[in-house]
């Protein structure tokens, strides 16, 4: 069973291994613990440990590593990460193609050996049947040892690796692999290759398995959601180093071991590499599939423990704070200038709108909405309110209350008549 080394109980399926006891009771489920490489050599103690303790079959294996040696394209960064990673214990090594054929011939072998075994046993004590006497004589030639797993494990790559040769159709998207195939390596060993299977799971959600590249990415619909993931599993200072990005701090009224939200890193993302969509805002939806494909890639740094392990007990390689020195750094800084009483501002002051205003100072707001509008200069001033009263009629003497209304009489010219 092929599983990824970041996290092997996530791909692990056990009532699988009960299934395979249940035909076949010699049967022996082998975990390929495949992308070791992205695991440093403690967190690989740990796990050989936690596999001992459980009897669990192990081997620590990288199909990229084994390809690019085969093909003689070992790079620079894999030459540095091999020899900062390597271990003189056989159980934590990262085996290599010729290691690993041994190991599978010798578990298959083995297998082999035990049903022999069992048969002689059977045949001697029912020796009157002949059929038995055949079927214990008879001994298979060659042995097959099949791969299963999720989706995206690296099932085909393994076995490109193990063939020597581009045998079978490898990507990036999850179920690439259509059909059942059968690849013969020499006259004892034959691998099998098998489509990627999901099985039914409770423990974790679509997002989750988007994440952990079991279901593609292109075809997600809501975004956020699996960018909190990615979010949650990786340190805030991993993510700002590799992006070079700088995401907002918490406030101080927030809890300061919150890991970054996924507006804060999406948008963050989008300022730095001048993604923009076209209504004007922040491609979230583009900046978010890249996150996913950089986390499932390994470009983001990130493993999980075993059960029963915290990340205190877990031994960083690459010289960087763990993620409680970091809180408590940030929270002994807020405590030492609230003690110290330069905090001056109230906290009422930090309730504003955070994006927005990240937003605004990286250009993400278009100009329209920035702009105030401004009226004509001749329209700043204001007409004077008129009086409603009643100032142009005539008072009444007898005051009856009735206006009287002005009367102007003009005088006659008779003219000349009246002389």
């Amino acid at each position: 069973m092929v599983v990824d080394a970041r996290d092997p109980l996530f791909y692990r399926c056990p009532d699988l291994e009960e299934y395979a006891k249940e035909i076949d009771k010699h049967k022996r489920t082998l975990l390929l613990v495949n992308k070791a490489d992205l695991l440093p050599v403690s967190m690989r103690k740990k796990w050989a440990e936690y596999f001992r303790l459980h009897k669990v079959l192990f081997v620590f294996w990288s199909a990229k590593a084994a390809t690019a040696e085969l093909e003689g394209k070992l790079l620079d960064h894999w030459k540095m990460q091999n020899n900062m990673r390597k271990s003189d214990d056989p159980e934590t090594k990262i085996h290599g193609r010729d290691e690993l054929l041994a190991r599978l011939q010798y578990e298959a072998e083995e297998i082999v050996k035990m049903r022999k075994s069992a048969s002689d046993t059977s045949t001697s004590s029912n020796s009157h049947s002949p059929r038995n006497n055949a079927e214990g004589t008879s001994a298979p030639k060659s042995v097959m040892v099949g791969f299963v797993g999720y989706p995206n494990v690296g099932k085909s790559s393994t076995i490109n690796a193990l063939v020597g040769q581009k045998r079978t159709g490898v990507t990036s998207t999850p179920g690439k692999t259509k059909h059942f195939q059968t690849l013969i390596i020499s006259d004892e060993l034959t691998l099998c290759d098998c489509p990627g299977l999901v099985f039914p799971s409770f423990s974790s959600s679509r997002y989750e398995m988007i994440a952990s590249g079991v279901l593609p990415i292109d075809r997600m619909t809501e975004h956020r959601e699996a960018v909190q993931v990615v979010a949650n599993r990786v340190q805030r200072h991993v993510i700002e180093d590799v992006y070079k990005i700088k995401l907002p701090k918490p406030k101080p009224y927030e809890s300061q071991s919150r890991p970054p939200q996924a507006s804060e890193l999406l948008r963050a993302y989008c300022a730095s590499r001048g993604y923009v969509a076209s209504s004007g805002l922040p491609d979230e939806t583009r900046a978010a599939r890249q996150i996913l494909k950089d986390f499932i890639d390994g470009k983001l740094p990130h493993y999980e423990m075993p059960p029963g392990m915290s990340a205190e007990d877990g031994v960083e390689d690459d010289g960087n704070p763990s993620l409680s020195e970091v809180l408590n750094s940030d929270a002994s800084d807020v405590e030492d200038s609230l003690e110290n009483g330069t905090e001056t501002t109230p906290v009422s002051e930090h309730v504003l709108d955070d994006l927005s205003s990240f937003d605004l100072a990286n250009g993400l707001v278009s100009k329209k909405a920035t702009v105030k509008k401004s009226n004509a200069s001749h329209k700043h001033h204001k007409k004077p309110q008129r009086k409603k009263d009643r100032s142009w009629r005539v008072g009444n003497d007898d005051e009856d209350g009735m206006p009287v209304t002005r009367v102007f009489q003009k005088p006659v010219n008779s003219g000349p008549l009246n002389g």
